[in-house]
């Protein structure tokens, strides 16, 4: 077993830790039996995991004295809503659920969302533990206990703060992820490096596309949650600090809803949204064209979009994007915000951006 990583979030009585590495979900055995008193744990997982993990997960929580009790549930965004939460939420009630017990999430980011919200709202609030499958889950949704499932209007626009009692991010779980998976997960890596932590770029950049696998990728992965728990622990309800965070996703999220499901990944879409987010601040004259082109340049040699156009689905429209970005979460008071840069590391909050100007450039960087 390589050696494992432990990152502490620091939330006073609901703090929890994250360990990193290949052999976490062994390393994390022993903590687990005060999780499920019951010694039962029920867990949730999708038919695409369920063959690759539940058995080595299933395992060891046998060798703790903890018997396996799973929910499978269909794949992909589908599951991720209301529909969704109602079948697991009556799962975990015919199981007789206690608020004493945990709840696993075994998956992705879609499969930890939908778990967490459930487990938000059964019995007033039960708890749960993360247990990502890929490096994107890994690095971004399993921390700092952002829950939800997707509505009509956009994606995650149903949820609750909940946050987990352990995050286990084990890097055997990543080796079955097919490598456009792996870049896209990487994404939110690079995103933490951009938001606050320029030597921490100089070394995602030193490496290229060798940071993708091994000990880089585990070192990486720990840089990027423990970045990430330290603006949680400062503003855990994002009220402030916390939306630093959002680099890149509200241009995401209007490419993610525009697109045909399935066409990009959500990784892919925050790349060329991060590339955009600082295009857009050189064109407002904050942020040195030289940064914006040493982001361009390292997205496109770890194999990630760097602008719209590199995006797998190309039918683009300014004002519909801008539409979609007008009902973000994020706004306030009719106003768009926006998370932009005045250089690597460097990350702000502009929460006035003026509508016109933002559709003018976007026509410009769609042509």
């Amino acid at each position: 077993m390589s050696s494992i990583l432990t990152v502490p979030v620091g939330l006073g009585r609901r703090g929890y830790d994250v360990l990193i590495g290949e052999g976490a979900l062994e390393a994390a055995a022993a903590r687990l039996p005060d999780l499920f008193p019951r010694r039962r744990a029920i867990l949730v997982t999708d038919s695409h995991i369920a063959p690759l993990h539940l058995e080595r997960v299933s395992a060891v929580l046998a060798k703790a004295g903890i018997a396996c009790d799973p929910i499978v549930m269909e794949p992909g965004e589908a599951s991720k809503s209301f529909a969704g939460v109602e079948q697991l939420v009556d799962a975990l009630l015919e199981r007789n659920i206690e608020r004493s017990e945990a709840v696993i999430a075994l998956g992705g980011g879609v499969i930890g969302d939908l778990t967490g919200f459930a487990a938000a709202i059964t019995k007033r609030g039960v708890d749960f533990v993360q247990i990502p499958t890929t490096l994107l889950a890994q690095v971004d949704s399993s921390v700092g206990g952002k829950t939800g499932i997707n509505t009509r209007q956009g994606k995650n626009f149903a949820g609750a703060f909940h946050q987990p009692r352990l995050v286990i991010a084990d890097t055997a779980f990543i080796t079955t992820l097919p490598e456009r998976e792996r870049r896209a997960g990487y994404a939110e890596i690079v995103k933490a490096a951009l938001i606050g932590d320029a030597a921490m770029f100089d070394r995602l950049d030193a490496a290229g596309a060798a940071v993708l696998h091994g000990a880089p990728l585990a070192r990486a992965i720990a840089d990027a949650i423990a970045f990430k728990a330290r603006i949680v622990a400062e503003d855990e309800l994002e009220h402030g600090r916390r939306a630093l965070l959002n680099l890149g996703h509200t241009f995401a999220h209007a490419f993610e809803a525009e697109a045909p499901r399935d066409a990009i990944r959500h990784g892919e879409a925050v790349a060329a949204g991060i590339a955009l987010a600082f295009r857009y601040s050189v064109a407002r004259g904050e942020c040195p064209a030289s940064d914006a082109d040493r982001v361009e340049t390292h997205l496109r040699r770890v194999g990630l979009p760097w602008s719209a156009a590199s995006l797998a689905h190309k039918d683009w429209d300014a004002s519909r994007l801008a539409a979609r970005m007008r009902d973000d979460k994020k706004n306030q008071a009719g106003e768009i915000t926006l998370i932009l840069a005045r250089g690597i590391g460097k990350a702000w909050i502009d929460p006035r951006i003026d509508a016109a100007h933002l559709v003018a450039f976007l026509e410009t960087s769609l042509s």
